[in-house]
């Protein structure tokens, strides 16, 4: 069974940047594309970014595009979401995913982490 842990998140001001982590393990990272989602409260779960397993490919929701990049390192099996320019609608508790099909949609992800929280005051 696939568990994947997440952390880095805090609280940050407007304007800062954050660096979320996620830990993969249990079987073999690279037959995964990773993705990332967020849910704010009261919201809909929305997509952030994901990315293939050999790093060939990555996707960005058209509001995070400039101000976020997903990467990997499968030596490690671990999965980050560099996040700058932050802005107070980002505020929301960030998941990382791993599904052999990936992409931008949750239906592509078999396993998910428990998120962690990104709290970004103004």
């Amino acid at each position: 069974q696939v568990q994947l842990v997440e952390s880095g998140g805090g609280l940050v001001q407007a304007g800062g940047s954050l660096r979320l982590s996620c830990a993969f393990s249990g079987r073999t990272f690279t037959n995964y594309a990773m993705g990332w989602f967020r849910q704010a409260p009261g919201k809909e779960r929305e997509f952030v970014a994901a990315i293939s397993w050999n790093s060939g490919a990555t996707y960005y929701a058209d509001s995070m595009k400039g101000r976020f990049t997903i990467s990997r390192d499968n030596a490690k099996s671990m999965a980050y979401l560099q996040a700058s320019s932050l802005k107070p609608e980002d505020t929301a508790v960030y998941s990382c995913a791993a599904g052999v099909y990936g992409g931008m949609f949750s239906g592509g992800y078999d396993f998910w982490g428990q998120g962690t929280q990104v709290t970004v005051s103004s």
